[in-house]
């Protein structure tokens, strides 16, 4: 982990997927960020898929290199302490809804600079979740075979939570600019990050919005065609997947030259009356005739030749692997240094673990951290950031208001 964020504590009162990667990217950046949760876990702490231990794999992989501070939150004092933590702490990142024992209000009346990122699902505070936003988006009603039809075709939901992440990362940029803003004039505040609106303010700056008032309707299924370019999957002779795509004009010379198909392209051209050299849109209008002619091509080679031609002409591409080809892939893993050697995960599995994101090469990485236990760092936070001595923090543990580390004992 860097160590660029090293001056910057953070308390994390969050669940699921969005809010923890905002604490996330923070902590492998460097700063302290110490998760806040339920005693016994929060909503997600056994979201599946769990080990044979009970450990969520997600979980464990959404708060790698945090603290642990375990309350009961279902309790008066409990909501008191984490009020205290924050406003100690001084930043707090949450998804908890406004009006709640969090709200921005409370803890500034105890700290004037607060700052709350707060991360919503709708503006209007409506819940959502990645799955919901998603199918207001239009994008499952344009994605799936061209051949379906419009008005009976179902939509297709994406596997990958993308909002949420998308969220995630928005949210710790904004948490930074909210430092940046309070470190120049003193002023604290609430900022507050809806899912949906990440969702449609994504949609917009993509030009996807602007495009479809333009047309004035949607866009038709186009399978696994790029939209506007040249690309497509393709099959080689020994049935290998891969996907090929060429955005500019290098990337399309590429192309043709690694399949030799120069000669097919001119005739095509000849018969449109149309270059494809520097048009995205003449490759894009024409673009069967041109994946006939590299699919054509593909059946009479084995994808290691493919393979060749393609990274010696300089052309993109990539086959296709199966999620489980890919996390054991030596290119994509055992041979990346985003990846280190596996820390003592609490679910006990050991894996190769990603570290920060990001790559400066002037600094080292360092090695991946595990996630916490819940709790493990209870004592430690709350006599680091409230001055509670080991028989106030004894006390509490007593009552049942702060739970300790729930790691079961070798």
């Amino acid at each position: 982990m860097y160590n660029l964020l090293s001056d910057l504590s953070i308390i994390e009162a969050s669940s699921f997927v969005a809010s923890p990667t905002a604490g996330l990217y923070l902590a492998q950046m460097g700063a302290e960020v110490i998760r806040v949760d339920q005693i016994g876990g929060g909503l997600d702490y056994d979201r599946y898929m769990l080990t044979e231990e009970g450990r969520s794999l997600a979980w464990e992989n959404l708060n790698r290199a945090k603290k642990s501070v375990a309350l009961d939150l279902r309790s008066s004092e409990g909501r008191e302490l984490l009020v205290e933590l924050s406003a100690a702490t001084g930043q707090l990142i949450t998804n908890i809804p406004n009006g709640s024992f969090l709200d921005h209000e409370k803890l500034a009346a105890k700290r004037a600079d607060m700052i709350t990122l707060r991360i919503m699902g709708w503006p209007d505070g409506r819940q959502a979740m990645d799955f919901t936003v998603n199918a207001a988006s239009g994008y499952p009603l344009m994605t799936g075979p061209a051949e379906w039809g419009a008005d009976t075709a179902p939509p297709v939901n994406q596997v990958l939570p993308a909002w949420d992440f998308i969220t995630g990362a928005y949210s710790a940029f904004a948490l930074m600019a909210a430092l940046r803003h309070r470190d120049a004039t003193g002023g604290g505040g609430e900022v507050r990050v809806p899912l949906g609106d990440v969702m449609m303010g994504t949609v917009a700056n993509s030009g996807a919005m602007a495009e479809m008032l333009y047309r004035g309707d949607d866009r038709q299924r186009l399978g696994n065609a790029i939209w506007g370019a040249f690309g497509t999957d393709f099959r080689s002779r020994d049935n290998i997947r891969f996907m090929v795509a060429a955005l500019t004009h290098k990337q399309w010379a590429a192309t043709i030259a690694a399949f030799d198909i120069a000669d097919g392209v001119a005739a095509i051209e000849a018969s449109e009356g149309v270059s494809f050299a520097r048009s995205d849109h003449n490759r894009f209008t024409h673009r069967e005739a041109l994946f006939a002619l590299v699919q054509d091509r593909a059946s009479k080679m084995d994808y290691a030749n493919i393979a060749q031609a393609l990274g010696k002409a300089g052309a993109t591409f990539e086959r296709y692997r199966t999620m489980h080809e890919a996390s054991t892939d030596p290119e994509l893993v055992a041979n990346n240094p985003l990846f280190g050697p596996s820390p003592a995960n609490p679910s006990g599995f050991a894996y190769p673990a990603p570290g920060p994101i990001a790559n400066i090469p002037a600094q080292d990485r360092g090695n991946p951290e595990a996630a916490p236990y819940n709790g493990q760092h209870s004592e430690e936070v709350l006599a680091e950031r409230l001055g509670l001595s080991s028989g106030q923090i004894g006390a509490l543990v007593d009552a049942g208001t702060v739970g300790l580390s729930d790691r079961k004992p070798t």
